[in-house]
């Protein structure tokens, strides 16, 4: 085991421990359930809830996330290569960020049906921001310097951008990513939550209404561990990109 992980394992159980006793000392399941009791819900609705929910919630994720990352990239491209159309769009993307969910999402709903397309809309309203915003800083903060070399060389707008820019922007975007991933997931459940037949969200308020905790809780569990895992994977994507990069 590596030491440096050793101080966030113990955290963590602490943590976990800490919770269970609060959770017998409360001694309402229905309030605070222990973290064994999710764990036992889990297990017994691991059919319904790994074989039908997870991958309702997650195809809603992936696309939302898909349509995310390229509505993202063509923003903060856009707004790179013209001032006047970064001017223009710029307050209305943040202006999209003020618009509360929970109160919108009805509305989908009510133009897109009960399908899986309201529930996307809502994920890439929450999702693209951190992707547009991160990106084009990326872009922005370009070293000065470097473009005139490269351009003194005789380099035109599109290879700058290419060489210069868009090598500059990969960690910025693939820290967007990591922000966007649990964004996107918390969409997904917002909007499954708000008006949904499947999926973890859903499943989460059906249980709601039967003042079943552990129930209510399993699907955040395993929202949780799938949001971490998939960062943990585009982290070891991201290490493994740059040590390509800085090969080359």
């Amino acid at each position: 085991m590596n030491k440096k992980n050793l101080p966030s394992i113990i955290i963590n159980i602490s943590l976990l421990i800490l919770w269970q006793v609060l959770a017998n000392i409360i001694n309402a399941h229905y309030i605070l359930p222990s973290p064994l009791q999710i764990l036992q819900k889990i297990w017994e609705l691991r059919i319904p809830l790994f074989t039908v929910h997870l991958p309702y919630t997650m195809l809603i994720t992936f696309l939302g996330l898909l349509i995310s990352i390229i509505l993202g990239l063509f923003f903060a491209i856009i707004m790179d290569l013209s001032e006047t159309v970064k001017d223009a769009i710029y307050p209305i993307i943040i202006a999209s960020q003020t618009i509360p969910t929970t109160a919108i999402a009805p509305l989908f709903i009510l133009w897109f049906g009960y399908g899986i397309w309201s529930k996307v809309v809502v994920t890439v309203l929450i999702t693209f921001f951190p992707i547009v915003i991160a990106t084009y800083d990326g872009f922005r903060y370009t070293k000065a310097e470097m473009q005139e070399l490269l351009f003194t060389y005789g380099a035109s707008k599109r290879q700058i951008f290419f060489m210069l820019k868009v090598n500059t922007a990969i960690p910025n975007f693939f820290s967007a990513i990591k922000m966007a991933v649990p964004m996107s997931i918390i969409g997904a459940a917002i909007g499954e939550w708000l008006g949904s037949q499947s999926g973890l969200g859903y499943f989460s308020k059906r249980m709601l209404t039967q003042l079943d905790g552990a129930g209510v809780f399993a699907p955040i569990i395993i929202l949780s561990v799938v949001a971490m895992t998939i960062v943990y994977i585009i982290d070891f994507l991201e290490k493994k990109l740059i040590k390509w990069r800085d090969k080359i």
